[in-house]
């Protein structure tokens, strides 16, 4: 671990690392400085709570409900003379060096103070405070008998980007307004700032959109089924349609507020003129395709070639780019969602448009040759131009997924780039606004772990990975990088529980990227802080996955034509106890020094990873056949399928954005 130490009166400052040198301070994201002093301050079971500034009720509203969910009484006042627990101040001077979400905390043997600029800085340093405390100040009940002490620290801290969100896919599966609002506590521990609301797609239409009824009335509901999403068989007439559901225009309004409260912008996301089939099921005359009418919103059933070159639609999910009508349906679409969300830009997707049925209308044609437009990259340029001044004329910026970028970007266009950083990297030097949200970091439906553990998906990325996200990587023009994201696809993910695990913990690795200072990451440093939170998340209920202490499984070939399996783990200090005999290994097993030589007629291999005498790792069954389709054997062999290994983060060609391929 890297660790700068200097002498300062009498305590120690750690700018680069403090998780493991102090074992007590897990602050996640990482402070941009942090100065331990010696000593602790206690809360007493009533904490005075003195107020100086305006607008800082969001910020004693939250603290005292958190306080009183573990006992605490919190008793917030204005008068800032009387002696007080915590102290909240918004500075009259500005500090220039914390900006707008920055802070400053002290906690002494006297109490705490907390100052900022604007009231955003007092609820991020009250977010830091939360992480000084004991770890039942999370927890769901009423817990007795904890002391509930901090060490004295001074921090200063601010963040590096001001776009610092997630995005959560409520379209392939609903979730509801209760989720939402979860979603959204769980973010702000770790100071994200923006949801990004993924509200339309093939699988439903989520939001109430009163002038097109039919959106929700019909594109809202499909046929429940789980399972490997992408593969279910089609769905019979008989097949109730009643899975799903949407928000009403007042739901919506109740969420912003709630995440306003709690200083969380939130951006809608309508996904066009590709993923829209809910809305053409809905309304069949916005197709380009004869027989739309025929459609079903889709439950899960393939839909989609991703093998074939261009993303071939096997249905066509997309709006007709050349009838005045789409448009029309657009302009009323928007003129809501702009009414509903303060947030200043709107997205519109733009992702994955199939552009095979638009090669087969002759509306389509026609639009071609009246606009000299020489391909269909260029049609959808065509398209979302159009759709940018919709968007504009309603107030509000435009932001798309990266095929925007194709065929011509409208003038004023953000651009989210997922496919990689190739895209951002070209947008920001042609002076548009970029957020960075690339696949190999950022894709939170990607598999935490070996894909005989996890809901199957195309690619992996564990922690470690995440981890090396870089919002502004090398040759951006840095001043049009907003910021970063990660991205909750859902195709996979049926219920809040599973969101969750998906979300956290990586999510802490996409907070520290979007928030700490560049240049001073520390994998095992920063996991040092991380595993001082899984205890916590523990207290609060919220599901996480333990996957980043799972080994990786690296098949090869040995002299003989024998299968070798090699064993490695993303953290030191783990053992690894194995079996071939079929049952289940713990400490007394063989313990995993060298790359193993599977037996001739083994089955599978099991296999859990220890912390000395504590069992850490969970029991993982790995079936040989499945080692052995991950590698190629020599001619001599007997004929496998081969496919390349998947782990531990293959990096997959061209994803998809929340699809997943049919391999």
């Amino acid at each position: 671990m890297k660790k700068l130490t200097l002498l300062l009166c009498g305590c120690f400052l750690y700018v680069t690392g403090f998780g493991q040198s102090n074992p007590e301070i897990a602050i996640i994201p990482k402070p941009v400085t942090l100065v331990k002093h010696t000593g602790t301050y206690t809360l007493h079971k009533s904490v005075n709570i003195a107020v100086v500034g305006a607008g800082t009720k969001p910020v004693t509203d939250f603290l005292v409900s958190k306080f009183n969910a573990v006992g605490i009484l919190g008793l917030p006042t204005q008068v800032s003379a009387i002696p007080a627990a915590i102290k909240l101040v918004i500075n009259n001077k500005p500090d220039a060096a914390i900006g707008d979400e920055g802070y400053n905390l002290s906690v002494t043997t006297k109490g705490v103070v907390i100052k900022a600029n604007k009231s955003a800085g007092l609820f991020y340093g009250v977010q830091t405070m939360l992480q000084l405390l004991p770890k039942e100040i999370e927890s769901v009940d009423k817990p007795t008998g904890i002391t509930w002490k901090m060490p004295c620290v001074q921090i200063t801290d601010y963040p590096r980007f001001a776009w610092r969100g997630l995005m959560f896919d409520v379209a392939r599966h609903f979730f509801t307004k209760a989720e939402v609002k979860r979603y959204i506590d769980n973010m702000v521990r770790y100071k994200f700032n923006l949801l990004h609301l993924h509200l339309t797609d093939d699988e439903g239409w989520r939001i109430e959109i009163k002038s097109l009824p039919r959106l929700t009335q019909v594109g809202a509901w499909n046929v429940k089924r789980v399972g490997d999403f992408g593969s279910f068989m089609p769905t019979t007439p008989d097949e109730p349609r009643n899975y799903g559901g949407f928000f009403t225009q007042d739901d919506i309004r109740e969420i912003v507020a709630y995440a306003k409260s709690r200083f969380v912008d939130i951006m809608p996301e309508i996904d066009v003129p590709g993923h829209s089939l809910a809305a053409v099921v809905a309304y069949p005359e916005l197709s380009a395709t004869p027989g739309a009418d025929q459609y079903k919103v889709r439950s899960g059933e393939k839909i989609m070639n991703w093998a074939s070159t261009g993303n071939t639609a096997l249905v066509d999910n997309t709006l007709n780019p050349a009838n005045e009508k789409t448009y029309e349906f657009l302009d009323k679409v928007v003129t809501e969602i702009a009414a509903l969300f303060p947030f200043p830009y709107i997205h519109m997707g733009g992702d994955e448009c199939a552009k095979n049925f638009w090669a087969q209308s002759a509306e389509v044609k026609a639009l071609m040759v009246k606009d000299t437009l020489k391909d269909y990259k260029e049609v959808q340029a065509y398209f979302e131009k159009r759709l940018e001044k919709i968007v504009e004329s309603k107030g509000k910026k435009f932001m798309g997924w990266d095929e925007i970028t194709e065929g011509g970007l409208g003038p004023n266009a953000a651009v989210m780039s997922w496919r990689g950083t190739k895209w951002g990297i070209e947008s920001a030097a042609q002076g548009h606004e970029v957020v960075m949200s690339p696949t190999e970091w950022c894709y939170l439906d990607y598999m935490q772990s070996d894909r005989v553990t996890e809901p199957h998906v195309y690619a992996s990325l564990r922690l470690s990975k995440a981890y090396q996200f870089e919002p502004a990587p090398e040759g951006i023009n840095v001043a049009m990088v907003k910021g970063g994201q990660g991205n909750l696809w859902t195709e996979q993910v049926y219920n809040f529980r599973q969101a969750e695990y998906m979300t956290w913990p990586r999510g802490m690795a996409i907070a520290e990227s979007v928030w700490s200072a560049k240049g001073t990451k520390n994998w095992l440093e920063f996991f040092g802080r991380v595993e001082k939170h899984f205890p916590r998340l523990d207290e609060a209920e919220i599901k996480y996955s333990p996957a980043v202490y799972d080994p990786n499984f690296g098949p090869s070939i040995a002299p003989g034509n024998e299968l070798r399996v090699e064993l490695t783990t993303e953290i030191p200090g783990l053992d690894i106890y194995y079996s071939f005999d079929n049952s289940l290994p713990d400490r007394f097993y063989p313990k995993y020094t060298a790359p193993l030589i599977a037996p001739k007629d083994a089955k599978q291999l099991r296999v859990i990873t220890y912390r000395g005498k504590q069992p850490i790792g969970r029991m993982i069954t790995m079936p040989i056949d499945e080692l052995n389709t991950r590698i190629k054997r020599v001619p001599t062999a007997p004929p496998i399928t081969t496919n390349p290994p998947a782990q531990p983060n293959p990096t997959p060609v061209a994803p998809k954005p929340g699809q997943v391929p049919v391999k």
